[in-house]
């Protein structure tokens, strides 16, 4: 299974509150911070919604 790094990379001031809720949902919560999620239909859905927010780098397992 892949994983994806996240990295949130622009503020939350002036947007929507579902678009910080999903932030705060991802574990999110300053600019530069990293998270890092298995992949999932609903991930991709948040990631999706929040993309102007966040880089994205998928992670390929060595398995």
């Amino acid at each position: 299974m892949s994983r994806f790094r996240v990295t949130q990379t622009r503020s939350v001031i002036g947007t929507q509150q579902r678009h910080r809720g999903t932030l705060r949902a991802l574990g999110l919560r300053r600019i530069g911070q990293t998270v890092e999620h298995d992949d999932s239909p609903q991930l991709r859905g948040m990631l999706r919604l929040v993309a102007s927010m966040v880089s994205v780098q998928e992670l390929h397992n060595d398995d």
